[in-house]
């Protein structure tokens, strides 16, 4: 009658407070996911959650089984982990770089859960492969990148992580900070500030600058995140990152954020040598991480 399977879409309705977005962290229709949760009530007679609410509010009986779940499913992680390492032993290395300057608020926390879950498992972010990491992973110096910038090389995959959007950052007082969102002329006079990399890796350029043939007037580097705030909160140019890299400010009223016309997502995704696809260690790492981002990022879609 209650499968793991329910669980899971509960603690999804739960965490994502709605029938459509728990439906893509699961990865269902909206209405596969109503069936499923209606055929669970019937089965149990019981309601499980009050419908048009938001966030969802649960009734005893959800928050019983939300009760269960908590319970079990780390449980059930816990006994595919063991019996993984039952079935052989499980020695390995997770040797990986990242493309994302701003991916260190959720990969630390994934890390350390991983490193918790496998300590048998060597987990090292080298430094001097920053220069190329997905020619370094072709070459196995390394084992996993993180990046938003696919590209095609044998023995490679890429697994999605997340979809985030890539908003705008003004001061405060900047003309342009009454606008829910801007266009690609609105940049023409602008300085924009961006991460020391190459144009065609920041989607700012690709997805929004260059398909309209627009181009800032100046454009400015820094190495650090809090660096850009700190220069466009002074008004000194603006800038385009993750939305979850500007929840912090725009919680704090230091900047405003603006969408680029009607909205520019990307992708992140695990660059993963295809050897090590399907290894318990790796399943496990790509798991945590797509359960940990969601849980301390804000704005993101399941990819």
């Amino acid at each position: 009658m209650l499968e793991l399977r329910h669980l899971r879409t509960l603690l999804a309705l739960r965490d994502a407070g709605s029938l459509v977005e728990a439906a893509e962290r699961v990865h269902l229709t909206q209405s596969a996911l109503s069936h499923q949760l209606k055929d669970l009530e019937e089965r149990l007679g019981a309601p499980l959650f009050i419908r048009k609410t938001r966030p969802v509010e649960f009734t005893r009986a959800g928050q019983r089984l939300l009760s269960l779940a908590e319970q079990v499913l780390p449980q059930f992680r816990m006994a595919e982990r063991d019996i993984a390492r039952m079935a052989g032993s499980e020695q390995g290395r997770l040797h990986m770089a990242i493309e994302c300057h701003s991916c260190f608020q959720w990969l630390m926390p994934t890390v350390d859960r991983f490193r918790d879950h496998w300590p048998e498992i060597e987990v090292d972010i080298p430094s001097g492969h920053s220069f190329a990491p997905l020619q370094a992973l072709g070459r196995e110096q390394l084992d996993l990148v993180i990046t938003a910038n696919p590209v095609e090389l044998t023995g490679i995959q890429y697994i999605p992580l997340f979809r985030y959007e890539v908003m705008l950052a003004v001061a405060r007082q900047h003309a342009l900070a009454i606008k829910g969102h801007v266009e690609p002329q609105d940049l023409c006079d602008e300085t924009l500030i961006i991460y020391p990399v190459e144009h065609d890796r920041l989607d700012v350029f690709t997805q929004f600058l260059e398909p309209a043939n627009v181009s800032p007037r100046e454009i400015r580097s820094a190495e650090m995140t809090v660096m850009m705030m700190q220069l466009v909160a002074s008004g000194r140019g603006v800038t385009a990152l993750p939305n979850w890299a500007l929840a912090e400010y725009l919680t704090r009223d230091y900047v405003r954020g603006l969408s680029l016309g009607d909205g520019v997502w990307a992708t992140l995704y695990a660059a993963v040598r295809e050897d090590l696809l399907g290894t318990p260690w790796m399943d496990d790492f790509l798991r945590t991480a797509r359960e940990t981002s969601f849980e301390v990022l804000s704005g993101v879609k399941p990819a």
